[in-house]
């Protein structure tokens, strides 16, 4: 293979690898979101706003049907909830939610790799001091007031609305979670995004390479696990590779 094809068969995997992770992380959402309000889109709101978001982004309707009845034990299988929280390479904290049908396993699999990027496993409670958990909903910009939008928000319970061009972010108390959902489906409007999240309270800097490294193996092996469902971290990145949560 020459020099070009090598280059252009790389850029293929690595496109090929970058869509596959996000299918993964399209159907866990799929997954939970059934798992916790039922597999009627109709009434399940964040499984309508998951499907949807699968559906744009050209998940197969076959994995998206597959992971909303996994998420009604079809396989005879129940799943539980679990998080973890550890520190990696440099004291970086690292907040990881499950869904799980082994316990033991998740648990085997998470502590082995903190492990193995010399990082270690806490236990729980531990980064309660380090993260917050907050309702965030992104809502398209596309022919609405900003004003208007801004204070049905407020009143509905939000904190705060950012507006970022293409997209509205509304941010709130976890406990506000339901209110805002309602007030949106009130001005019948479908967000892009709806989920709980846990923000950082504060960032942690590194600058040693390797530790960087380290890191980035770590969160990697973390959200190559079919268990972890999502994983935070409170390491400071450029702008420009900065995700919201991973």
């Amino acid at each position: 293979m020459g020099r070009k094809s090598a280059k252009i068969a790389n850029k293929k995997g690595a496109a090929d690898k970058a869509r596959a992770a996000l299918y993964t992380r399209m159907l866990k959402d799929v997954f939970m979101a059934s798992k916790k309000g039922g597999p009627d889109l109709g009434s399940n709101f964040l499984l309508k706003v998951a499907v949807e978001r699968a559906k744009k982004f050209n998940v197969p309707k076959d994995n998206i049907d597959k992971a909303i009845k996994k998420g009604q034990g079809s396989d005879g299988v129940g799943y539980e909830d679990i998080t973890y929280e550890g520190y990696g390479p440099d004291g970086v904290a690292i907040f990881i939610e499950a869904s799980t049908n082994n316990a033991t396993r998740t648990v085997s699999n998470v502590r082995s790799y903190f492990r193995k990027c010399s990082g270690s496993l806490g236990v729980t409670g531990s980064l309660q001091f380090v993260f917050e958990h907050k309702s965030v909903f992104t809502i398209p910009t596309d022919g609405i007031d900003e004003d208007d939008f801004t204070l049905s928000m407020i009143d509905g319970g939000a904190e705060d609305v950012e507006n970022e061009g293409d997209m509205f972010k509304v941010t709130g108390a976890m406990e506000a979670f339901g209110a805002i959902q309602e007030k949106l489906q009130e001005l019948n409007l479908t967000p892009e995004e709806a989920s709980l999240v846990r923000i950082p309270l504060n960032k942690k800097e590194v600058t040693n390479e390797e530790s960087l490294e380290l890191i980035d193996k770590l969160l990697d092996m973390l959200e190559d696990d079919e268990d972890v469902v999502t994983v935070y971290h409170n390491l400071e990145e450029d702008d420009d590779e900065e995700s919201n949560e991973d």
